[in-house]
């Protein structure tokens, strides 16, 4: 099992800097890079001051400046947002600026408060429609002249400009939650991003085993990748655990607000909706919150990362941004890279190892 980062600038007040956000953004990608994590991701929204990212091609080309191996993703594009040959050519761009490293990650979307004011006030459960008649296009506009007319796009005989570094092309992530998007994603050849959210371990297995249903409903195409992310936070001392929780629920209740769309928001300020309002309570829960997320010591956290290893999944996604405090996130990629990743690296060797030791060919008796 592999390891990656999600991260986004935010800001929760007027009073907090963006150059701040910029910075403490461009800290974190650095030690992630220099820590050997495999990819960082970066999400698409729009409007809203705790999710600053307005186009992640633009983030990831200027991350490329600050970083040398680490991976660059999109987690996730926002289909109803883009026209086919505008992806196309944006994402190829970005592939080039960034030296080959794209990951392109796309999604329906999930915020009702952004398809307001992005996607013309559909239903953001209508996104899969578009997301679907999208990802085929460009990977059309990819390998060369494309004519479209579909659902919701139509244009003549076209062409990415420039085509991707990487060929045939980057790869290809997407969102997927319900099998039907699991199924149709491991069909066209893409991997699969993925969020237990905020449910009980048992939802980590759950996902696994869609994964596994729809690879075997595909034999004719290799196995793609499966990557999970869950809120993370690594601290020193199990008694540390309220702090990280308590930034968890708080952000809850401004995640909630935008799913929702059931609460104001103040020149891009989502206002956190009551607690009594939220109708998942359960999973608020300062207890529950702490079991189900990545939370704990690096021991409590080796233990947690098992299911994960588990279930199939072949990259695991710290999801730092939860307005939890810039020294917090930074203590969690340390205690990460030096005493979290170094035991699965040894695992990874010692199965390698057991490999080669295996006889090639079994006797044949007479």
């Amino acid at each position: 099992m592999k390891f990656a980062v999600s991260l986004f600038m935010e800001r929760f007040s007027p009073q907090d800097s963006m150059q701040d956000a910029v910075r403490n953004f461009r800290a974190l990608a650095k030690i992630a890079d220099e820590g050997g994590f495999e990819t960082l991701w970066t999400a698409e929204h729009h409007t809203i001051e705790c999710t600053i990212s307005p186009n992640p091609f633009q983030t990831l080309t200027w991350l490329a400046q600050h970083t040398d191996r680490i991976r660059l993703g999109t987690a996730t594009i926002v289909a109803p947002y883009w026209s086919p040959i505008r992806l196309a050519g944006e994402a190829a761009l970005c592939d080039h600026l960034t030296g080959g490293r794209l990951e392109f990650g796309i999604a329906r979307g999930a915020y009702q408060y952004e398809f307001d004011r992005m996607a013309g006030g559909i239903p953001q459960q209508e996104g899969v429609a578009f997301m679907k008649e999208l990802v085929p296009a460009v990977q059309k506009l990819w390998a060369g002249d494309y004519e479209h007319n579909g659902h919701y796009w139509q244009f003549p005989l076209a062409t990415s400009v420039p085509k991707p570094l990487q060929q045939p092309h980057p790869a290809i992530w997407v969102a997927a939650r319900d099998p039907g998007t699991f199924d149709w994603a491991v069909g066209i050849g893409a991997n699969i991003l993925s969020t237990p959210l905020s449910a009980p371990p048992v939802e980590v297995g759950v996902l696994g085993e869609k994964f596994r249903k729809a690879v075997a409903g595909h034999p004719e195409r290799p196995r793609p990748r499966l990557m999970m992310q869950r809120r993370t936070c690594v601290y020193d001392r199990k008694e540390d655990w309220e702090l990280a929780v308590r930034h968890s629920v708080d952000y809850g209740g401004y995640f909630e607000n935008l799913m929702q769309n059931s609460g104001a928001v103040m020149n891009g300020f989502p206002e956190a909706i009551p607690f009594e309002t939220i109708a998942n309570r359960d999973n608020y829960n300062p207890q529950a919150v702490r079991d189900n997320l990545m939370f704990g010591t690096p021991d409590e956290v080796i233990r947690k990362l098992q299911i994960y290893e588990d279930a199939g999944v072949d990259q695991f996604a710290l999801g730092l941004s939860f307005n939890l405090p810039f020294e917090l996130q930074v203590k969690t990629l340390r205690l990460f890279i030096d005493e979290v990743m170094p035991y699965f690296a040894a695992r990874e060797r010692e199965k390698a190892k057991a490999v080669e030791q295996t006889p090639r060919f079994a006797a044949v008796g007479n």
